[in-house]
């Protein structure tokens, strides 16, 4: 048995980004300045020239793209299932509907060809998840959205560093909110970014996200800026701030490195996994994966087990791992507010009762991933029928 714990997850931080965010504080102007205006340039280079908007959280990218693209009450939003509760959260917040699609058994990600069936006169937006950094076939999003004249809202949290059909996620012409919690693929502690093809949508974007105020305010307290300001719309707080943007700035230039790195330990786990009673994750052939998330899923008809056990048997052998994601329709709010129930989306049901993420990150070894094989092994040894 492995003698010291294994984390599911730890960020890929060093003395660079130590000396960045020191840097950013020593000089006495740690919110939103020029350091964030820079990461915004530095991200839309990697992004192909798209232009980003930094702000305080996936979440709050998601929002405001929403209220940017006015969606509002008595409008309905299709998304999946399987996803954190930001995603539907953050239509309930704008005032809309959350309708949901079931997923491809496969990757986790929703059914694009199930979403036009789902498609009435509410119909405002799609809100399609890249889960676990497996691009959704966003080709086939895109053809609805031109015909039906929807706006579209990819959740990239696990996406940064995805591709479709060869070209980045981010670049498919929609609106694109990026995570960079601590858990991804780049992180900046908490934060996020914003895709915003259009440039009067993105004027928007930036008046809502500090408080609804107008253009002149952004600068007020610098030497040529003004204390005038008026208010426009009732914003929000939701900018990044120089901390974090110089965190993020080091973290960038990390990025491939990283994701070279996350992808030898996923083909690692991949071949390791082979014979085992467990169905690994797919990257098909049109897309490049992130590898945000490995999410191994059991053959649970070959096992005297649930998954719940197996957790728990790894963590007794010093693996940690996580699940991604208990379905919305099974949590209580949804239920009550929407009127959903088990067993409304089988197959997003049967992935999450069959998931389990396992440690993948930057910072571990072979030895980090030949341990969690083996403890896998051990525990599915004694688990199968």
């Amino acid at each position: 048995m492995r003698q010291t714990f294994l984390p599911y997850n730890q960020p890929d931080l060093g003395e660079e980004e130590v000396q960045a965010v020191g840097e950013a504080i020593r000089s006495r102007w740690i919110t939103r300045a020029g350091i964030t205006a820079q990461f915004e340039k530095e991200l839309s280079q990697y992004l192909d020239g798209v232009p980003i908007i930094a702000l305080s959280s996936c979440t709050a990218g998601m929002h405001l793209a929403l209220l940017a693209a006015g969606i509002g009450p008595g409008d309905e939003v299709i998304t999946t299932p399987y996803t954190f509760a930001a995603s539907v959260n953050v239509i309930i917040h704008s005032g809309a509907t959350p309708v949901l699609v079931d997923i491809d058994p496969e990757t986790g990600n929703i059914d694009a060809n199930r979403i036009e069936d789902k498609i009435g006169p509410k119909t405002k937006a799609l809100l399609p998840v890249h889960y676990a950094g497996h691009p959704v076939d966003i080709g086939a999003i895109n053809v609805l959205r031109d015909r039906y004249h929807l706006t579209v809202i990819e959740d990239a949290a696990h996406a940064i560093a995805s591709f479709y059909r060869g070209k980045k996620i981010g670049t498919h012409g929609n609106l694109v909110s990026f995570s960079f919690y601590a858990t991804k693929n780049l992180t900046t502690g908490e934060g996020g970014a914003l895709v915003v093809p259009d440039p009067d949508m993105a004027e928007k974007v930036r008046m809502l996200s500090l408080h609804g105020m107008s253009r002149n305010a952004w600068k007020r307290y610098e030497e040529k800026g003004s204390w005038l300001y008026t208010v426009e719309a009732p914003g929000f707080k939701y900018n990044m701030t120089d901390v974090e943007a110089a965190m993020g700035r080091v973290q960038l230039k990390k990025l491939e490195k990283m994701q070279n790195r996350r992808r030898q330990l996923a083909y690692r786990l991949t071949r390791g996994l082979e014979g085992m009673p467990v169905t690994v994750p797919i990257e098909r052939s049109d897309v490049s994966h992130a590898w945000h998330i490995y999410p191994l899923r059991l053959n649970l008809d070959e096992m005297v087990a649930t998954r719940d056990t197996v957790i728990d048997d790894l963590k007794a052998l010093n693996i940690g791992s996580s699940v991604h994601f208990i379905p919305i329709h099974l949590h209580p709010y949804y239920q009550q507010t929407l009127g959903l129930k088990p067993g409304d989306f089988p197959l997003a049901e049967d992935f999450y009762r069959r998931e389990i993420s396992l440690p993948l990150y930057p910072t571990m070894t072979d030895v980090d991933a030949d341990d969690v094989l083996e403890a896998l092994s051990s525990v599915l040894s004694r688990r199968v029928r």
